[in-house]
């Protein structure tokens, strides 16, 4: 997800102001392609990706360049066509270096020194808007090979405007009826590929389904794109869908079925309900005998207007800041130096660093500045008994006020329980969940989890069914490892490519953003011990999908910002915090459970694996 811009409504940075005029920049939409690219397998052909990289202050000495993004691999394709776009900031008073490199994806690894170079293309943004119709073809180089090749192949950038603040979204339903079999022993794995007709003739990529497995009838699932992507605003110009079998081998190994032209408008008004799919090579063959290679029926296409995260800001959205600590052994015994707990002297712990860097962002945009402050993992007082979910602010409840009552409660914490195990999620999220399911649904509220750990998950698939329900509701999940343990399953959670399914139940949307603080501080060549700029780097980093995720929630469940009156600003008082809403706390000091019973009914919530036998820290 690209980050969204700073404006009204927004917290100034701590660190790093904004220059001059930020706010008056353009949003820039790039479309990448390439062809002609070198094969690099021996057996079949390339599995391209592309990485994007832009220089930030490129005008100091310490210009530092930063990767924004990564395509999808497309497999055993020497002509990929991306479907995953970037938006960039535009600014036109300045250079901005921009770097597009080109690799040949050999495993599931993000360390790109895993797979194989094709090569490199540099230019500026302003060259990119400066070409013919905005379209910019570069030859790719590679420099660190050295078999003397020349030919690397072309990459394709197209940029357009988009204008985030206003947009107009088009939702499709459609499917397909009695589609051409291609698979010898089976039927077809189907999906369609929605290109618009530029002004050049060209085809541009604009959106692609997902693959159906062996149906000749398919249903694809309800898709929104935005009219600029879709049509560039016009709902005349012309689209193409085509329709093609999925092979495992990608690229041109997909069988085509067929394709049709339309327009969004014709789509809109109904004068195309169904089009037939027609396959020229096939026409040609069969002659009059072909028909056509199975029917595309739109059951509905519609337009709505989408909002944005800045307009439910402005028109008194609330965030609510929940936070869940780990508590476990694994962090170390909280009076020894070494320690992922220990406090002590001038510098913060990882915990520390990772609770203020996020809750400093957050808490302008919370009234009442009350938080929900929890521990798990940890056998706590008087009685000792293993808690997965309880009140930092111990022996209190779970809300406390402000950054500096979270970080007062944590510090207190640390030495009122005996850290033990193991590390479960799905309480915390189970709570977090059944508070905002409580709340109006007027979109006045919501709520972000931010969950710091050091450990493995010891309840991966309840905390799976836990996101799923909660995916339904206002609120986001922001996990951040600290240490140096595996979270190769933390990844898994973080489902950017595809969403997250389990026993039948998707969710809704992703709502899960992960980042290892480890490789945050590698990134930027900081130390363990760090200052306000890596905290404000760390919550840019960490929140930039909380903007796409609080519009994406109220926008699909057609929630539409108040009208703003700003006149009575200057009167009226900070909203009262409704305690009413939240579950009541564990009775930690009473003979009671301390793992309360979840009360959602979104779904049935398997229980959390056991504590282990194994003794705490030493």
């Amino acid at each position: 997800m690209q980050n969204q811009p700073y404006g009204l409504g927004a917290p100034p940075l701590a660190v790093e102001q904004l220059a001059p005029g930020a706010d008056l920049c353009s949003k820039l939409r790039l479309t990448l392609s390439a062809r002609g690219l070198r094969d690099l397998d021996y057996f079949s052909k390339s599995d391209p990706i592309c990485v994007v990289y832009m220089f930030r202050d490129a005008h100091l000495a310490h210009a530092r360049k930063v990767e924004i993004g990564r395509t999808e691999v497309v497999q055993n394709c020497l002509d990929p066509e991306w479907n995953r776009t970037f938006v960039i900031d535009y600014f036109f008073e300045e250079k901005q270096p921009i770097i597009f490199e080109v690799y040949d994806a050999d495993s599931k690894s993000q360390n790109l020194a895993d797979h194989d170079f094709i090569g490199a293309a540099e230019t500026t943004v302003g060259d990119i808007v400066g070409a013919q119709g905005s379209t910019k073809i570069m030859k790719l180089t590679n420099n660190t090979h050295q078999g003397g090749y020349t030919k690397w192949g072309e990459l394709k950038v197209v940029a357009e405007e988009t204008d985030e603040a206003i947009q107009e979204v088009a939702m499709v339903t459609c499917h397909g009826v009695k589609l051409d079999k291609k698979d010898f022993f089976g039927k077809s794995d189907p999906f369609l590929k929605f290109y618009r007709i530029t002004d050049s003739n060209s085809k541009l990529l604009v959106h692609q389904t997902e693959v159906l497995k062996c149906t000749l009838n398919p249903k694809w699932k309800p898709f929104e794109a935005s009219m600029q992507r879709l049509c560039a605003n016009e709902p005349n110009n012309r689209l193409r869908i085509e329709c093609f079998d999925y092979d495992k081998d990608g690229g041109s190994s997909h069988d085509y079925i067929g394709g049709c032209e339309t327009t969004l408008e014709r789509l809109r008004s109904k004068q195309d309900v169904e089009l037939p799919l027609i396959n020229e090579r096939k026409r040609e063959k069969k002659g009059k005998k072909y028909k056509d290679s199975g029917v595309l029926i739109f059951d509905s296409v519609a337009t709505r207007r989408h909002y944005t995260f800045i307009e439910y800001i402005t028109a008194q959205t609330a965030l609510d800041f929940t936070i869940a600590i780990d508590l476990t052994a694994s962090n170390g015994n909280p009076k020894m130096p070494n320690s992922l707990h220990f406090i002590g002297g001038h510098n913060l712990n990882q915990y520390q660093l990772a609770c203020r860097a996020i809750a400093d962002i957050l808490q302008p945009y919370n009234p009442s500045r009350m938080f929900e402050a929890m521990g798990f993992g940890a056998k706590i007082p008087p009685r000792g008994q293993t808690s997965f979910c309880f009140p930092l602010n111990l022996p209190n409840d779970f809300p406390v006020y402000g950054v500096e009552g979270i970080m007062s409660a944590y510090a207190t914490c640390v030495d009122q329980v005996r850290l033990f195990g193991p590390t479960n999620f799905s309480p915390v999220i189970n709570r977090a969940a059944d508070i905002a399911s409580r709340y109006p649904k007027d979109g006045s509220r919501y709520q972000v989890l931010l969950i710091i750990t050091d450990g493995i998950i010891s309840d991966f698939e309840p905390t799976i069914h836990a996101i799923i329900g909660a995916s339904y509701l206002p609120l986001s999940i922001i996990i951040i490892g600290v240490g140096n343990d595996d979270f190769s399953r933390m990844e898994d959670l973080d489902s950017d490519a595809h969403l997250l399914s389990l026993n039948g139940r998707t969710a809704q949307r992703d709502i899960v953003q992960f980042v290892p603080l480890r490789e945050f501080l590698s990134k930027y060549g900081l130390s363990d011990t760090v200052g306000p700029a890596a905290m404000a780097r760390l919550a840019k980093e960490v929140l930039a999908e909380v903007p796409v995720q609080v519009s994406s929630y109220m926008n699909m469940n057609g929630i539409v910002p108040k009208p703003v009156d700003r006149c009575r600003f200057a009167t009226v008082s900070p909203p009262v915090h409704d305690v009413s809403m939240y579950p009541q706390p564990p009775q930690i000091f009473a003979n009671q459970p301390a793992y309360p019973e979840n009360p959602m009914t979104l779904m049935p919530q398997p229980q959390p694996p056991s504590a282990p036998s194994a003794p705490p820290y030493p």
